[in-house]
């Protein structure tokens, strides 16, 4: 069951992965788990959780998936 997506993106984009979150009405919920290195926690719903992922990779700027582990 998928609760959460992990990535890493460049800092200056946080604002931005948050504001289209918030515009496509919190599908995802963007928290900071490493701001200094731009690793975010996004909080998905086993429903929402494809549709977070397909706005991320449409999205014009590069990212990473993390590992919990990694994190």
């Amino acid at each position: 069951m998928h609760e959460q997506i992990l990535i890493r993106i460049d800092v200056k984009y946080i604002n931005y992965l948050n504001r289209i979150m918030e515009g496509y009405e919190y599908l995802g919920v963007v928290t900071t788990v490493k701001d200094q290195v731009g690793v975010l926690r996004i909080r998905v719903t086993p429903d929402t959780y494809k549709e977070v992922q397909d706005i991320l990779e449409n999205l014009p700027i590069e990212f990473e998936y993390v590992s919990n582990n990694s994190a």
